[in-house]
């Protein structure tokens, strides 16, 4: 079944650039694009969608606060932010507000449609710009008030975890583990669901203060 994909996006171009990008793919259908976030709100009890693609600088209401707004209506729609920005704090801002990955907009189109199909699948993409901001604003070493949290991980999942920390990438940590992208991915998803969060960031400062 394809992946539905939405996109909000007041710039033209981008906007019929990146559709095409996405269309292209047999397993991917765009449905629908907004060029303004009221527009997409209005819409978007009738929409049956897996993941938006969201720029954050919007007329009128921008990107972090409609997913803010949006996230807790239907947590299982995934929020791909897709900018020109490289900010720290609004990466920060975008991710705490409900958004599973955030990439810049000058991705490859194939780039762009592995990122849609591993935000569906349970992964959190990230540009590695992006992946070393949101890194550098985390120490590398769990507080001594999170061990507790670290030993209800398996020792796997704590190593996983640990490079997740460090800025690595899911085929990284495959290739350093010597195990399939797909183990990597069942044990972050089991490492959310054990630390009760929805993000890499989130379980990142959950243990790494």
């Amino acid at each position: 079944m394809a992946i539905n994909v939405v996109m909000v996006e007041d710039d033209n171009d981008v906007r019929e650039s990146l559709s095409l990008a996405i269309s292209s793919a047999d397993d991917l259908n765009c449905i629908a694009t907004f060029s303004n976030a009221e527009q997409f709100v209005d819409s978007f009890p009738f929409l049956k969608v897996d993941v938006v693609l969201m720029d954050i600088n919007l007329p009128g209401e921008d990107g972090i606060q409609t997913v803010a707004k949006l996230k807790e209506k239907n947590p299982n729609i995934q929020y791909l932010m897709c900018t020109s920005f490289d900010d720290p704090q609004r990466t920060y801002d975008s991710l705490a507000a409900g958004a599973t990955g955030y990439l810049l907009k000058n991705i490859t189109p194939e780039k762009l449609r592995e990122a849609i199909r591993e935000i569906h699948g349970g992964g959190s993409p990230m540009s590695p710009e992006i992946a070393r901001l949101v890194v550098a604003s985390f120490t590398k070493k769990p507080a001594a008030s999170a061990n507790k949290i670290m030993e209800t991980l398996s020792t796997r999942e704590q190593e996983i975890l640990q490079l997740l920390a460090e800025g690595f990438q899911y085929k990284e940590i495959a290739n350093k583990l010597f195990v399939s992208i797909e183990t990597v991915r069942t044990h972050v998803r089991n490492i959310y669901e054990t630390l009760q969060v929805h993000s890499r960031t989130d379980a990142i400062n959950k243990v790494f203060k």
